[in-house]
């Protein structure tokens, strides 16, 4: 697969220095509705200080949208 400026970006945001573990998905609605649902349930907000960091609607319709989390049990 060749080298894609947004892997790069995608990397270096999993390392910002706050602290908070990021993961970014690209899904269709539902299923990034559902995996966002199950994102919060494994890391619950009140020990992760877990959420959406940021999302956006794709031209196709997906959602792209990025998941945080602290690092508190890894």
């Amino acid at each position: 697969m060749p080298f894609r400026p947004r892997d790069l970006a995608d990397r270096m945001a999993k390392r910002r220095p706050d602290g908070f573990v990021r993961e970014t998905f690209s899904l269709p609605r539902e299923q990034a509705r559902a995996k966002a649902r199950a994102f919060l349930r494994s890391y619950p907000s009140a020990a992760y200080m877990s959420g959406v960091d940021r999302w956006r609607e794709l031209p196709d319709g997906s959602i792209e949208f990025t998941m945080r989390r602290l690092p508190t049990a890894d």
